[in-house]
């Protein structure tokens, strides 16, 4: 059980200075970026009509009022995305994993999280730009979905690219990690585990992904004061949710766990 918690040691067995590793703040920043797109779909989705309006002797921003701030959106994608976007810029260019033998988590990790970085960014700054115009439309959620439609087609290749990923981590048992590390090292002897937990992971988010075009239709496609329904709104809300919940809980975990194998290695 001491070894669970601790890993084991082997000195020397990797050149840190040579691998530099920040996939824990990545995972925790993918995770947040997911439950804050799902949260401001639900912000949108109550604000409706409401947006920009306030009762006399009431609180705008207290106790049941759904008026929209964009601001704070604005904001929450702007450093999400900063942080993906500079991360897996430098994991997408220069290939910092692969002096360790794990060239294809610059893939898996790099070029997903430069993505998602990419997009919060511009979500970032279009509500920094036309906020404004959102929070007084009378369906803030309708404007939404019809700016963010062409976008739809690149987020469902994603989906289609994260599919693959998920496949790869299968064929492959890729994401094991070592004896050295800490919890996740205890199953180094069982690769499918951590495999299939994370293959898992990755196709979940890619089915919310893919799903994203079709979700963004039956937005549209219900009239301004009727809740959207359909299969593709649900499951994507469901599945970008408990992704987003496991990615900051294992990102959290994984500062722990990557600290025990830098010690347990250097």
């Amino acid at each position: 059980m001491g070894s669970f918690f601790t890993g084991v040691e082997s000195p020397g067995m990797i050149d840190w200075a040579t691998m530099p590793t920040y996939n824990t703040v990545m995972s925790v920043a993918v995770g947040a970026g997911l439950l804050a797109v799902v949260l401001f779909y639900r912000e949108l989705r109550l604000a409706g009509g409401a947006a920009g309006t306030a009762d006399s002797g009431r609180s705008t921003w207290r106790s049941g009022r759904h008026v929209l701030n964009t601001d704070g959106w604005a904001l929450t994608f702007g450093v999400l995305g900063l942080i993906l976007t500079l991360t897996g810029l430098h994991m997408t260019l220069t290939w910092p994993l692969a002096a360790g033998g794990f060239a294809f988590d610059n893939v898996i990790f790099g070029e997903t999280s430069l993505a998602f970085g990419v997009l919060m960014l511009a979500a970032a700054w279009y509500l920094w730009k036309r906020g404004s115009d959102l929070e007084a439309d009378v369906d803030p959620l309708g404007r939404a979905a019809s700016t963010v439609r062409p976008l739809s087609i690149f987020i469902a290749g994603l989906g289609l690219a994260l599919f693959a990923i998920a496949l790869a981590g299968s064929v492959y048992q890729l994401f094991a990690a070592p004896a050295q590390e800490p919890i996740s090292g205890a199953f180094a002897d069982y690769p499918v585990i951590e495999a299939t937990f994370m293959s898992l992971l990755f196709a979940l988010v890619g089915l919310g992904a893919v799903l994203f075009p079709f979700a963004v239709r039956q937005v549209l496609g219900t009239p301004a004061d009727s809740p959207a329904r359909g299969a593709a709104v649900s499951v994507t809300g469901v599945v970008w949710t408990i992704t987003g919940i496991v990615f900051v809980l294992f990102g959290a975990m994984n500062f722990y766990t990557h600290i025990g194998l830098i010690v347990n290695t250097m």
